[in-house]
């Protein structure tokens, strides 16, 4: 993806009144159902990626370079030096982290929001869909996994006292919520992006590995720019302040608990990149597919 600024868009955190965001929701609603198709609540899935990812098994890819047994000695708790591992297990071993972590947040959080067929307002539809969203992502995950060689993984079981931390914070205020909740994702967005970055040099010697990854990786990356516009939608002046403020605390409390990331990242640069994230810096592959706040795109 290329990192050229390209003119007619504007910052994540540019302002916008209640009548703007108000029609951004109904906006963002009309694109989740046209992008996703029908919920299947049972499943947490939705009815399009679930046939997105039927043709993307139908056609598996796998490397012809395996990393078993150095990602299963350490993808729950590094065991090794972390400095000892090769690149592509680091990467591995990071993503399990980095993606189980998002699956303990959206198994709480959907057990605190209401099915669709409960849903009273729209933001608790938009809200529905997008933690079955995550889901879809958590099997995307799992495809990259198996890519590499490695079938079978699971997030693993969910801990008490964490499961309970995190229903108790799906349950606060919405105004509470939606700053954290919109770093967490301004998080993502920017792992996804360093992760695009960097497949060339880790998995460049296999290309149909790579693009494979890439695939996957730009399927979430999709969503996860949509996601980005659609927490900020949630805030007003105060909370997209206390968003500002909160993203360096996030983001070394976050990285600073995994060992792989100071090894793959830049976590500095990512925090700084993270306040002066606007859209003219993503490629229109992706763009022009994703969905992004009608503040956050300049008149002529």
């Amino acid at each position: 993806m290329s990192s050229v600024h390209r003119p007619g868009r504007r910052s994540i955190f540019s302002p916008a009144t209640a009548r703007e965001r108000e029609a951004n929701f109904e906006s963002y609603w009309l694109y989740q159902q046209g992008r996703d198709g029908e919920i299947l609540e049972g499943a947490k899935d939705l009815s399009e990626k679930r046939k997105s990812l039927a043709r993307l098994r139908a056609n598996p890819v796998r490397t012809r370079r395996p990393v078993a047994e150095a990602f299963h000695r350490n993808y729950l708790t590094m065991r090794d030096d972390p400095r000892s591992l090769d690149r592509r297990t680091l990467l591995l071993t990071f993503l399990y982290k980095f993606a189980r972590h998002e699956w303990i947040g959206i198994s709480a959080a959907w057990d605190a929001t209401p099915t669709l067929a409960r849903a009273k307002y729209l933001i608790d539809k938009i809200s529905r869909y997008h933690l079955a969203e995550e889901f879809c992502h958590m099997r995307l995950f799992q495809e990259m996994f198996r890519t590499f060689g490695l079938e079978g993984v699971e997030w693993g079981p969910l801990p008490r006292r964490t499961k309970r931390l995190y229903g108790v914070f799906a349950r606060l205020p919405g105004p509470l919520v939606a700053p954290p909740a919109f770093v967490s994702e301004l998080m993502g967005l920017t792992v996804y992006l360093r992760l695009d970055a960097m497949l060339d040099d880790i998995v460049g010697d296999e290309p149909d590995v790579r693009d494979r990854i890439r695939e996957l990786l730009r399927a979430i990356m999709t969503d996860e720019l949509s996601h980005v516009g659609e927490r900020r939608n949630f805030m007003g002046p105060l909370g997209l302040r206390a968003a500002r403020l909160m993203v360096r605390p996030m983001f070394r409390a976050f990285f600073g608990g995994i060992p792989e990331a100071p090894l793959l990242f830049d976590t500095r640069q990512m925090r700084k990149d993270a306040v002066a994230f606007d859209y003219g810096t993503i490629g229109p592959d992706v763009l022009g597919v994703s969905w992004a706040p009608s503040y956050c795109i300049a008149r002529p």
